[in-house]
């Protein structure tokens, strides 16, 4: 393990986020995979990232790319095995990258064998109580348990049939229906938790990103959402669905699992605005880390990204703990696109990463934020989302963000992959691929070299301290500097040039 870092690397550490699927694809079939990963672990040597998020890679029927698990501890063959699993691990730590992966705790797959027993099996049976399966409302049982509403549009309960015919029980899906909620309150789920934790920690993986890991837990009875809440990338408070405190309990086990192992950390992905309850997640026996999304969720404002970054630091500080932060990831519109697109939206995104880089504690890249990649507008015959179908095409979904990483050469593959790719890639990106970057001084790529070559040697990161001087600003702009360094960040929001400070 070359070149890695001591036990708690994770402090300042840079994590590019890799979505499998859309990296690289070692064998054709237009689908990245995990040896396609392996074949760029020299590139993100070069780029200076410290650690890699792969994205799901399980045994999955594919109704969410992954995010549905049928088997948390084996890889689908889409992706490859377990033997190139561990080769990739081996290979990471020889460039001295730390690997971390998704956990996805909230929900199995509708395929997963635990399911297909509860489904073959009757109301009240042991095989049911691990989700969460409940007769209707009504006297027919034709309504659902409650009124709660699916993050990706529609109910957020399904009706089986049972063997005869006739109409069952309603079962849980904060997501799709595929995508069934498991029951926390069942000591079976936990265990099975554990379990994979041990796998994977046994196999050299040095952290974990827990997906909604404001889920988990549920309120008791379940009532009814007086909000009428149905989406997920935003404030979840007055949320029956999400942040119950039962949540808690869950992060406790996942900490003190860990805890055997040295040098692994867990990363929760948290959408809870409250800067209070968002501090529970990071107290000292819960999460290494909390995604707080804040800076994400921020328009190219000064006053804004000021408000952000103080919120963020305050959120943590109260508990101890490391701040996180990131401007994009596999759920929401890229930087580029989101603050204006073009050459204002990339003028904009690199600022915004020139921030987020300077900032104490932990920032998260995701792959092609690099490169300046923008939003992909695609045709409705190429969407793969499920939110496109289950809102009865009138939300696009994701999938623009989703495109494919433009690594060398035109289309359509881009060097992605000598195949079709499973999402089109853009006619005009030849100009941003990483090979005609990585031979341009001034390209984004070679900024965010440079921005992570400085976070490694400038003494204004040597610091624990995460605290900022803030420096008065003009009108539109922001100014601060890493305490006890020549390390000073400034930002101008306005729209007219505005001379650096001293």
């Amino acid at each position: 393990m070359a070149g890695l870092r001591p036990v708690e690397w994770w402090r300042d550490a840079v994590i590019y986020q890799i979505y499998v699927r859309s990296f690289c694809d070692s064998d054709a079939d237009g689908v990245g995979d995990l040896d396609g990963v392996r074949s760029r672990l020299g590139y993100l040597e070069l780029l200076g990232v410290d650690a890699v998020w792969l994205t799901p890679f399980y045994p999955s029927p594919m109704a969410d790319h992954g995010y549905d698990v049928a088997d948390p501890r084996d890889v689908d063959p889409v992706f490859g095995d377990l033997a190139a699993f561990d080769a990739l691990v081996e290979d990471a730590h020889q460039h001295g990258i730390r690997v971390t992966i998704d956990l996805v705790p909230n929900h199995t797959s509708s395929e997963h064998e635990w399911f297909r027993a509860a489904f073959d099996s009757p109301p009240g049976s042991p095989e049911r109580a691990r989700y969460h399966f409940r007769p209707g409302r009504d006297p027919d049982g034709s309504e659902p348990p409650n009124n709660w509403q699916s993050v990706f549009g529609g109910p957020a309960w399904t009706r089986l049939s049972d063997p005869d015919g006739t109409d069952g029980e309603w079962y849980l899906h904060l997501f799709a229906p595929e995508q069934p909620d498991l029951n926390w309150t069942n000591p079976e789920v936990w265990a099975d938790l554990e379990k994979t934790l041990r796998f994977w920690c046994e196999r050299g993986v040095d952290g974990f990103r827990i997906d909604v890991a404001h889920g988990m837990a549920k309120p008791e009875g379940l009532p009814d959402d007086t909000g009428a809440h149905a989406r997920l990338l935003g404030d979840t408070g007055g949320d029956p669905r999400f942040d119950d405190d039962g949540v808690h309990d869950v992060h406790r086990m996942i900490r003190a699992m860990l805890d055997h192992y040295p040098g692994r950390m867990a990363i929760g992905e948290v959408w809870v605005r409250d800067d209070e309850r968002f501090a529970r997640y990071v107290r000292p026996d819960e999460l290494h880390l909390g995604f707080n999304f804040r800076l994400l969720q921020t328009p190219f404002d000064a006053a804004e990204v000021r408000a952000a970054i103080e919120h963020s630091i305050a959120a943590v500080d109260s508990v101890g703990a490391r701040p996180t932060w990131t401007l994009s990831n596999h759920d929401v519109s890229r930087p580029v696109t989101r603050f204006g697109g073009g050459a204002l939206g990339l003028a904009r995104a690199r600022a915004m990463a020139l921030v987020t880089l300077a900032l104490p504690g932990v920032v998260y890249l995701y792959n092609g934020e690099e490169l300046g990649l923008p939003d992909v507008d695609l045709p409705d015959w190429a969407l793969q989302d499920p939110v496109w179908e289950r809102s009865g095409h009138t939300e696009r979904g994701r999938d623009g963000y989703r495109i494919p990483v433009p690594w060398e050469g035109g289309p359509p593959g881009y060097g992605f992959s000598e195949g079709k790719p499973w999402l089109p890639m853009p006619d005009d990106w030849s100009g941003l691929t990483a090979e005609v970057q990585l031979e341009d001084t001034a390209s984004t790529l070679s900024m965010f070299r440079r921005a992570l070559e400085l976070r490694h040697s400038h003494a204004g990161f040597a610091t624990d301290q995460i605290s900022l001087e803030w420096y008065g600003a003009p009108p539109g702009c922001l100014a601060f500097r890493r305490p006890g360094s020549t390390l000073v960040c400034a930002l101008n929001a306005s729209e007219t040039p505005v001379p650096l400070p001293p």
